[in-house]
């Protein structure tokens, strides 16, 4: 299948206007502008480097208008009106990449954000509210899985909002990356009798956007009615499990939640749908024979054995075989925010075509992830950026077609 690459266009006749927090490179602007939204406010900070790369590229793209390059804390309001408050907020302390012991949730450095997202609802009660996150999110953390989303259900109920999740696995629906998110939509709450089984699998803004079919029979209920702090001290004490599945609905104090399988697209891409000519990929992503048995060493199956910093107590450190090569006729793995350098990798991406062993340019990441090409290539000043943190801007992206599905769906429902 032939991918149509995506060209950026401001909507001509708006169908509402969004505030975009934690925008990145804008994955969000991007894919709810193809849906007629026009966002009139967007915020991206990094705490943790003194040269705003994100921004800079943001800033580049879509201008200085409306932008703010300042933490999230330090933003006191947004314009005055703001039908939709969306954003991809930091997954550091709910990401696959840390092991659950390690997991601190919403008291984390970064998990702490929450509350400015919250704050900013809070003053500004959108009507609709469009979040992203790893789905390790409805896990955390380690000692109370599922703590911090009960928390998050909680509190922004409170604000009078009734909220639908999902996972959402974007190669599902037709798209040529395995990327598995958390999509959570917020909206303010109507008034009338809810069924939530008919919400979570057919009249709700995501069963719309994303269609799903059931694989179990009922509906599981979870009681979050207590004060936040109440939840957040004992909820689902002494469980190894969370209670919550891969879909949901939330209202007056009641988590529904119910086990899906998406309803696959009949059109699929693969990662070969992607590739840029091999003219076009510069020599640095060719991979030698040479290096190559590091990267074979590196993907396949060995134990190792270790000892314990502290303890000096030996065991054995045992990985499972990955793909080597990754196959063009499937969707990619999830793209990592370590895929750029030449350094051999048991994560990052590798290919072989008629041409030899290769690694994934920037074009293809973005390719990917749904940006246009190149993207990423340039910041604010002109001046090239480096292809590994363009790499890691992918990493830290969303799928731009899943939002624009999303984004279209909640057009209809302002409209309507």
């Amino acid at each position: 299948m032939t991918i149509k690459k995506r060209v950026y266009k401001e909507p001509a006749n708006p169908v509402g206007t969004v505030a975009e927090l934690f925008a990145g490179v804008g994955g969000f602007r991007i894919g709810l502008a193809a849906a007629g939204w026009k966002t009139v406010f967007s915020n991206q900070w990094e705490p943790s480097t003194k040269v705003q790369h994100a921004s800079d590229v943001y800033i580049a793209k879509f201008g200085e208008e409306g932008h703010s390059n300042e933490d999230i804390s330090k933003v006191e309001k947004l314009p005055k009106k703001v039908d939709l408050l969306v954003g991809g907020f930091p997954c550091q302390d709910y990401s696959v990449a840390k092991t659950l012991n390690t997991s601190k949730g919403l008291r984390g450095k970064k998990g702490v954000l929450w509350w400015e997202i919250l704050r900013l609802v809070s003053q500004h009660q959108p009507k609709f509210i469009f979040l992203e996150n790893v789905d390790r999110l409805l896990k955390s953390p380690s000692s109370q899985r599922g703590r911090d989303f009960a928390v998050m259900l909680n509190t922004l109920g409170e604000e009078g909002y009734e909220i639908e999740w999902r996972v959402v696995n974007s190669a599902e629906y037709g798209f040529p990356q395995r990327r598995i998110r958390v999509f959570i939509v917020a909206r303010k709450k109507k008034a009338g009798k809810k069924n939530p089984k008919q919400i979570i699998l057919k009249s709700g803004i995501l069963a719309r956007a994303l269609p799903v079919e059931s694989t179990e029979n009922e509906v599981t209920e979870i009681d979050l009615s207590d004060d936040a702090d109440v939840i957040s001290a004992k909820f689902n004490k002494g469980s190894e499990k969370s209670p919550f599945l891969s879909a949901g609905y939330f209202v007056d104090g009641i988590a529904y939640t119910l086990k899906t399988q998406a309803k696959e697209s009949a059109e699929k891409s693969v990662l070969g749908d992607v590739l840029q000519k091999e003219s076009e990929v510069p020599e640095e992503y060719w991979v030698s024979s040479t290096k190559l048995k590091d990267w074979k060493y590196l993907k396949g199956a060995k134990s190792i054995e270790r000892e314990h910093k502290g303890s000096g107590t030996k065991y054995n450190y045992a990985e499972g075989k990955m793909a080597f090569p990754d196959l063009l006729t499937n969707p990619s793995r999830t793209i990592l925010t370590g895929e750029g350098g030449t350094t051999p990798s048991r994560f990052k991406h590798i290919i072989q075509t008629k041409n030899g062993w290769r690694r994934l340019t920037p074009v293809e990441l973005e390719r990917l992830n749904g940006f246009p090409d190149d993207w990423t290539k340039f910041d604010a000043n002109g001046k090239v950026v480096s292809d590994g943190k363009r790499a890691f801007f992918m990493g830290n992206a969303l799928v731009i077609g899943l939002i624009e599905k999303v984004g279209k769906v909640i057009a209809n429902e302002l409209i309507s």
